[in-house]
């Protein structure tokens, strides 16, 4: 089973680091197990647990999200939002580097793992998350977003089922991820003693908001990019 390696690089204003290394699945972008053998208590199931989670404890003790966030609240509990951070993404093909506030910093990664997690609700963004773009903006998370979920149409309409090629479907599916970034965040409340972690969660939100309501206009202000293509039709 073939793994690809993401390394998040951080210095803190102090100048002390910590790294934080993702290995997910090549083909599935689903995130390696965490090794936490004792599981803090706010990753129980039932702690806060999502609107919708199709999950019960009976079967699956602890949230997969939470367990996969647990190895990295215990490097930010000194740390406030508005804190600057330097941050290093190193990947395969690039590295990125910004310095930038630390519940910024904190969103690019804690939604990178939150998609790989194993939360069937955050699945839909594994194809984000393989093909991760650390500190994306407003433009490029919605070009993202929009190749993303046409391609997979492509694929439906490929296999013979019905495709949404209008984005109609769209805000169904964050929906789902704005379910479980609310129960997210409630559950860090109980977890860190500063705002950063939390702030992270609510940021990712924010774009879980923003998106599906103003994707039509962001693409429209990109689309003379694609005067050439649209002339080739």
């Amino acid at each position: 089973m073939s793994k690809v390696t993401l390394t998040y690089r951080f210095t803190f204003p102090d100048s002390q680091e910590r790294a934080f290394e993702l290995e997910m699945d090549r083909d599935t972008a689903e995130l390696s197990p965490p090794n936490v053998p004792q599981p803090p208590a706010w990753t129980a199931l039932g702690f806060n647990q999502c609107t919708g989670c199709p999950f019960n404890a009976a079967e699956t003790p602890h949230c997969p999200a939470a367990l996969q966030l647990a190895g990295v609240i215990d490097g930010f509990t000194d740390i406030v939002s508005y804190d600057k951070v330097k941050v290093t993404v190193e990947s395969e093909e690039r590295q990125v580097t910004a310095t930038l506030a630390a519940q910024q910093a904190l969103a690019s990664l804690m939604g990178l793992i939150m998609a790989s997690s194993g939360c069937p609700r955050t699945a839909v963004f594994r194809p984000m998350a393989r093909f991760h773009l650390p500190f994306s903006s407003e433009s490029e998370t919605a070009y993202r977003v929009a190749s993303m979920y046409l391609l997979a149409q492509h694929y439906a309409a490929r296999e013979g089922a019905s495709a949404d090629f209008v984005l109609n479907d769209l805000e169904r599916v964050y929906r789902g991820v704005h379910s479980v970034n609310r129960g997210m965040a409630t559950r860090l409340r109980a977890a860190s003693r500063q705002d950063a972690i939390v702030n992270a969660v609510v940021l990712l939100d924010v774009f879980s908001s923003l998106v599906p309501a103003a994707i039509h206009d962001i693409l429209d202000e990109i689309k003379p990019a694609f005067a050439a293509l649209l002339a080739a039709k």
